[in-house]
């Protein structure tokens, strides 16, 4: 493997330092309503713009919540709906570990595809985002993952080049689109295979002496 001169480690949020899981959500909405969970989740993914949109900025909070009483049958608050819709998060501590000693060497950023709704009621509260230079979000920044202007944002930021970008996701069209600008990246499959990816390029942060 060529080695690049890494100066900025580039995370993607779910499923890499937050696994989520909508189980709880639509178990919720089944309990409500016989049968309403499962079709909600069909009918989110079969009108899945609406979410692309919201996470893009291009839907306001109000718009989207009053799509989504329609879509829950109205049995939910929107109060309740947002709880439940952002109670789906659990911290993956092998990852978020690794930040404190990531800091020392390298500009972190985040960069995730997200919403408004998911960051107030589910990840703001995470005490690892401190570690973080910068957040750069979908719908703060109108462009979502696999669109290049979300990761030019990140380089505006940085004023590094994109070879000294590195970028850890999840969703393997993701990564490429970070290839694609001339960046590094890492498909993320789990933790040994992070492990493994960045001792690869001579990134070893304290938190591997531990295992």
């Amino acid at each position: 493997m060529k080695k690049r001169n890494i100066s900025v480690i580039v995370f993607d949020l779910g499923n890499v330092l937050i696994p989520f899981d909508y189980s709880g959500f639509l178990q919720e909405l089944n309990d409500r309503q016989n049968g309403l969970g499962d079709e909600f989740v069909l009918r989110y993914k079969n009108e899945y713009n609406i979410h692309r949109d919201f996470e893009k900025g291009r839907l306001s909070k109000t718009g989207f919540l009053e799509i989504m009483m329609e879509w829950t049958n109205y049995q939910m608050t929107e109060e309740e709906f947002c709880h439940y819709f952002s109670d789906i998060f659990t911290l993956n501590e092998d990852v978020a570990g690794l930040l404190p000693g990531l800091k020392n060497n390298y500009t972190l950023v985040l960069l995730s595809n997200t919403n408004e709704i998911h960051m107030e009621y589910g990840w703001k509260k995470y005490d690892f985002l401190k570690y973080f230079d910068k957040l750069i979000l979908s719908h703060q920044t109108g462009a979502a993952k696999p669109e290049q202007e979300i990761y030019k944002a990140v380089e505006e930021f940085t004023g590094k080049p994109a070879e000294e970008h590195i970028f850890i996701d999840d969703i393997k069209e993701y990564t490429e689109a970070a290839k694609k600008l001339g960046w590094d990246a890492i498909h993320y499959t789990g933790f040994n295979n992070l492990k493994s990816e960045f001792l690869k390029r001579n990134i070893i942060p304290g938190g591997f002496a531990s295992g």
